[in-house]
């Protein structure tokens, strides 16, 4: 590459789509004229607002900016960009270009940071995902003190430059105080959450818990209040499989662009989001001003616990029929198209009527039975039928709940939900959730009473092909290859409208 003239500077950026981290350059060029300090390169506002605070960070080191003509142009021209982590390369940019600071020694580094008005790196989104690229490309990255252990996973061999301030960083890239090496990050232990052991009783809600796990299964709970469907799903993530390192490594990346990385600690086990039931479709499914993910994808290889369902917004509710099926979610805007992942287990909990006591003959109101319809009728059809397992909670009186002994341990669980999730991984390479059922064995007779009871439940081929997956899932905890009967009348009871 020529050289560049003394007054024009380039360092390299990131913008994000989805989880992807998008090269782009950040020149600065100072020339004569009126002095001016312009941003050109489709720049949000946030942006745009950076020379404000390059100028208070400068000052505040007691440098000033030349009375001159200054152009920073963030190339490709016509990519979108947002985002205040702009505020680091404009800065070093303007420094190069000021001589401030030897190109050579940002050559190989690209930078993310959101500059304070004393000069201070503050933390951004994303820097995972830019480590990752940036390892990619060979290159460097200069990031805030407090994110130097996120970016550190991006690769073992990545230069990272962890700034803490403007002037610690000067100092740094004009080797007069150099600042320390970021050390390997240190792997937290996995957090397996609330023990499935406090659980008492409720055999046939854990036994459905426990199929639920072992297939990635989505899951709808119905009972009347305090019967212990929120205890139940809490409980689901600590009995699912441990996430492989490619699960870890894209989930994190997911959280990473929603800043949800404390301490720059990956998400080493299925995420679990259990969203307010008031939210918003944007905030659900992705989007808003900055197409931020929303709840699905950051419950992506994990559990979206939605509780009280019917009271969730219709659109909400049909907003999540389209990532339940493909696993992604779009966001599209009039300037480009972005895409998360979002393949979640979605488990569900709801009362069977507004009051929930309808089938409670003493406590139920008046227009039992009529509310437990309209009640349901607010969960259409086609979510339903997207509900691999339907299975009603009965509430148990304080005397059964006393004498109820301790049910097994969430370890003991996870020991046959993870069996049986080897057994999917060595047949398939999927859990059964996501597999078409053409390639499942079943026997004669278990086929033939699926055929015949499909033929008299009504199903739907959507609710058939759920009702195999069901099937082989319970073959599997089983350790079976093929499907039995028993397994195909198991999985036929949870097809039972609620």
């Amino acid at each position: 590459m020529a050289a560049l003239p003394p007054s024009l500077a380039r360092i390299q950026s990131f913008t994000f789509s989805g989880i992807d981290a998008l090269p782009v350059m950040v020149e600065v060029q100072i020339s004569s004229g009126l002095p001016s300090f312009i941003i050109v390169g489709m720049p949000a506002r946030a942006i745009a607002e950076s020379r404000e605070r390059v100028r208070a960070a400068l000052s505040a080191m007691g440098l000033a900016l030349p009375p001159k003509r200054i152009l920073v142009n963030l190339t490709p021209a016509d990519l979108p960009k947002e985002g205040a982590h702009f505020d680091l390369p404009i800065a070093l940019g303007v420094l190069v270009a000021m001589s401030v600071i030897p190109a050579e020694a940002v050559a190989h580094l690209a930078a993310l940071g959101e500059i304070a008005l004393d000069g201070t790196v503050n933390p951004v989104n994303g820097i995972l995902c830019a480590a990752l690229t940036a390892s990619a490309q060979g290159q460097g990255l200069i990031c805030p003190a407090s994110q130097g252990a996120e970016a550190r996973w991006g690769h073992p061999a990545l230069d990272i430059v962890a700034a803490p301030s403007l002037k610690a960083l000067i100092g740094h890239l004009r080797k007069e105080q150099p600042l320390p090496d970021e050390p390997p990050p240190t792997p937290q232990p996995p957090d397996y959450g609330s023990d499935l052991r406090d659980v008492k009783g409720m055999m046939q809600a854990r036994r459905v818990l426990e199929i639920a796990a072992a297939g990635r299964h989505s899951l709808l709970m119905s009972g009347p209040p305090g019967s212990g469907k929120s205890m139940l799903a809490s409980r689901l993530p600590g009995i699912l499989p441990d996430l492989t390192a490619a699960e870890i490594l894209e989930t994190s990346r997911i959280h990473s662009i929603g800043g949800l990385l404390p301490a720059g600690r990956l998400v080493n086990r299925p995420p679990y989001r259990a969203p307010h039931h008031n939210t918003t479709l944007p905030a659900l499914v992705g989007g808003g001003p900055k197409a931020m993910p929303g709840e699905v994808s950051l419950a992506h290889n994990g559990v979206l616990f939605l509780d009280e369902f019917p009271e969730f917004p219709r659109n909400c509710l049909e907003g999540l029929r389209q990532p339940v099926e493909s696993g992604e979610v779009t966001i599209s805007r009039a300037a480009r198209h972005t895409h998360y992942p979002a393949r979640f287990q979605l488990i569900a909990a709801m009362n069977p009527c507004r009051c929930g006591y309808v089938h409670d003959a003493e406590r139920a109101c008046n227009r039992a039975p009529r509310c437990a319809q309209d009640y349901t009728a607010r969960i259409s059809g086609p979510m339903l039928d997207r509900m691999d397992l339907c299975v009603h909670i009965h509430s148990l009186s304080p005397l059964a709940i006393n004498r109820a002994p301790t049910g097994e341990s969430s370890a003991d669980v996870r020991a046959r939900v993870q069996a049986a999730y080897d057994r999917q991984m060595e047949r398939q390479g999927a859990c059964n959730a996501v597999m078409p059922p053409e390639g499942f064995r079943f026997g004669a007779d278990a086929l033939t009473l699926a055929e015949q009871a499909a033929l008299r439940m009504k199903l739907s081929h959507r609710g058939i092909t759920r009702m195999f997956r069901v099937a082989r899932t319970i073959a599997d905890l089983d350790g079976t290859e093929t499907v039995q009967k028993h397994h195909a009348a198991e999985a036929l009871s949870y097809r039972t409208p609620l």
